[in-house]
């Protein structure tokens, strides 16, 4: 029997507003905590006059902005560099909604990694890789005192 809530355009939603198929894709999916909603996270008298939230608006990306600068200058200098560029990322996504999407993605590729990362398979391969790779860096090193001695590379001579 055809009801005709298949059609574009229309969803099925419960008496208490929550989409039924939603939830049950969800669930298939293994989606097991529920995310913040996206908006906004002033304050509600900030939110209630516009003026108040804009200038509050640009107060968190003025201080966002400060916080991901200084961390993109850590980068080549000494300091927690992406650290700092995450968390202006995570003062920006207080109030913005495509810092809190790219702030959920970012957490989403590094859960990813960590579990890839934790697969045995792949961590006797990043050993084996691991060991092969100081192994050579050790016959150079070998190489060099062989030839060389304890010399500093600009402080040979031709020979």
């Amino acid at each position: 029997m055809d009801t005709g809530s298949n059609g574009t355009g229309e969803v099925a939603v419960a008496a208490d507003g929550t989409n039924r198929e939603t939830d049950v894709a969800n669930s298939e999916a293994g989606v097991a905590k529920k995310e913040a909603p996206l908006g906004s996270r002033a304050p509600e008298f900030v939110k209630a006059r516009r003026m108040l939230h804009l200038s509050w608006q640009v107060a968190v990306f003025v201080i966002g902005l400060a916080v991901v600068v200084a961390g993109v200058i850590m980068l080549p200098l000494p300091g927690p560099g992406w650290v700092v560029i995450f968390g202006g990322m995570a003062i920006w996504a207080t109030e913005f909604v495509w810092a809190q999407l790219v702030l959920r993605w970012t957490k989403r590729k590094v859960t990813e990694a960590t579990q890839r990362a934790l697969d045995p398979r792949v961590r006797r391969r990043n050993l084996i890789l691991t060991t092969i790779g100081l192994v050579i860096v050790a016959v150079l090193m070998g190489v060099y005192l062989w030839k060389f001695g304890f010399e500093m590379p600009w402080n040979i001579k031709n020979q």
